[in-house]
């Protein structure tokens, strides 16, 4: 659709209608408009996976390395795969924005979502992020580029006020963010802390440099509930609060609009700046999906176009979050292509730092016996939490990696 085109479909909305669409409808669905062909966009936490809407073990994901192994393979042709395979998840899942990558960076060792980003170097943690978007992006579904900015403090996190100048801000913390605008990542994430007396959902850093002078055409969405104002919020570059269906915008926006608050082109632009994301995902005019990818039917109760339940009342979420509105997902990809790449990112992000007496690798016909030491060898930590956590179909400790290698040598 052109630009034209969504002008026209924002004029024919009134203002209750408009300021509807930007607070999501549950914690991970926008609001559907079925008088303008628009379906629920769906999202899901990455970055090591796609979980879907919800936690439940029955829905399993394939699951990739820790970001920060990612970025250890310096492989951007491999990551960008990587992204194509977690963009064949997301449409299995039913999921136009895979919340992800994070490419903020790390800047302590403290820092308690660090297995989410990629390094501590600007240009590494671009480049690694920038192929992940491309791949993600290839398969029709928006990739976002979190936490936009600063977001890289464990105390305080929700809080924090980084005091940066320019040139540091410049240089170091919004180099990424750049990086991804440049490669025409889809969707931006405005984070919880503040830079320099402002909170992000209400920041300037959100108009400048990103939209003006970056040419971000995207969607900002809302880190989840880092929108805590009506009148800020609502004059800022802010587009999109999330979770929903509650938060500070609906009435309250309404009524800021009408008192004049914050101008009613502003809302507009929040506005199309939705529309056009929901037509690069094939959420508008289901008929029109991204190429190469089958639309969804108004049909079918994942589409969001399904009727509302007698009394009007939205049909309620399947309880464990299986799906949109009910039903379980098919079943996890097991093929051997999908199973080897997972493997060869493993294998990319692993640095053999010495090698001593040419110890490595092992000759089964030369041992008696092999010792793991420590309670990971059996019990693997494969994952970070929080929002980056998935429920892999299987995984595969050192300890039966090992056994499994070294099969049939004399004491394993």
């Amino acid at each position: 659709m052109t630009d034209e085109q969504f002008d026209d479909v924002v004029r024919k909305l009134d203002l209750e209608q408009k300021v509807r669409l930007l607070t999501g409808a549950t914690a991970w669905r926008t609001h559907a408009l079925t008088d303008i062909g628009l379906r629920s966009i769906v999202t899901s936490d990455g970055p090591i996976g796609v979980r879907g809407q919800g936690w439940d073990e029955r829905s399993t994901s394939l699951t990739l390395p820790s970001p920060t192994g990612l970025a250890a393979s310096w492989d951007e042709d491999l990551v960008e795969r990587l992204g194509e395979l977690l963009g064949d998840e997301a449409r299995r899942k039913r999921v136009d924005v895979l919340l992800a990558p994070t490419i903020n960076l790390h800047r302590s060792p403290l820092g308690g979502r660090h297995f989410e980003c990629y390094s501590e170097d600007p240009l590494l943690t671009a480049r690694i992020g920038v192929a992940y978007i491309r791949g993600v992006q290839s398969r029709g579904v928006a990739a976002t580029a979190k936490h936009y900015v600063a977001n890289d403090s464990e105390t305080e996190r929700l809080t924090l006020d980084a005091r940066v100048d320019e040139r540091t801000l410049r240089e170091v913390y919004l180099a990424p963010f750049e990086a991804a605008v440049e490669a025409g990542v889809w969707v931006v994430m405005a984070a919880y802390n503040g830079v320099n007396g402002a909170t992000m959902s209400e920041n300037p850093l959100l108009a400048e440099p990103l939209k003006g002078e970056w040419g971000f055409d995207g969607l900002v969405i809302s880190d989840w509930g880092a929108v805590r104002s009506t009148v800020a919020s609502g004059r800022a570059a802010q587009d999109l609060a999330m979770p929903g269906p509650d938060g500070p915008w609906g009435e309250a926006l309404v009524a800021a609009v009408r008192a004049g608050e914050v101008p009613e082109e502003a809302v507009d632009e929040k506005v199309r700046r939705l529309l056009r994301l929901a037509s690069r995902v094939g959420a508008l005019s289901p008929d029109d999906p991204p190429s190469g990818v089958a639309a969804l039917s108004p049909d079918d109760p994942h589409s969001g176009l399904a009727a509302p339940s007698p009394g009007g009342a939205p049909v309620a979420e399947a309880q464990g979050g299986y799906s949109a509105l009910g039903g379980p997902h098919p079943g996890t990809p097991t093929d051997a292509g999908s199973r080897a790449l997972l493997r060869d990112a493993v294998v990319a992000g692993t640095v053999l730092l010495r090698n001593e007496r040419s110890v490595l690798p092992l000759d089964p016909g030369r041992l008696t016996r092999v010792a793991l030491i420590g309670p990971s060898a059996a019990s693997p930590r494969v994952q970070g939490g929080g929002s980056a956590g998935v429920y892999p179909v299987s995984t595969v400790s050192p300890l039966d990696g090992v056994r499994d290698a070294l099969a049939g040598a004399r004491r394993c």
